[in-house]
């Protein structure tokens, strides 16, 4: 699956879901929440990140933020030491090399991963809805409207 097809894939499944563009990622966000991207997707390194050598042709990293629990049955702990990891290597879930600590796995160019991803996609949008509904205000329907 190509990063047209991830992006397309998020959109088309999950409701609400929004894209900033910086920095050579594209983050989604649900609704207006900006504090955390459930997930981000790459396709180029850049001065801060070349771990993965994205710079190869046709080559992007989809980076999810799961739950802690989700992460811990993956790879055994919530610490992972990431010098065992090869992250040029395509089609591995893997914990993201700069976020690990905050429970985001990695994937290069998913195929065969694809349906653990899809479960990953998942958790993570539900994961970023609850956070949404939670700092919504109690009561009210939210809005400002005056009588």
């Amino acid at each position: 699956m190509d990063a047209k097809a991830i992006v397309s894939h998020i959109l088309d499944t999950f409701s609400g879901v929004e894209i900033t563009e910086a920095f050579g990622y594209e983050f989604f966000f649900y609704a207006d929440e900006r504090m955390r991207p459930f997930a981000t997707l790459t396709s180029s390194d850049n001065d801060y990140d070349r771990v993965s050598k994205l710079d190869r042709p046709g080559v992007f990293r989809l980076n999810i933020g799961i739950s802690r629990e989700t992460f811990q049955a993956l790879f055994g702990s919530s610490k992972v030491d990431d010098s065992s990891y090869d992250f040029t290597v395509l089609d591995k879930i893997m914990p993201h090399p700069e976020y690990a600590a905050q429970n985001f796995v990695c994937v290069l160019n998913p195929e065969e991963t694809m349906e653990t991803v899809r479960s990953l996609l998942a958790e993570a949008y539900n994961l970023a809805v609850r956070r949404h509904e939670k700092r919504q205000p109690k009561g009210g329907s939210g809005t400002d409207d005056v009588a």
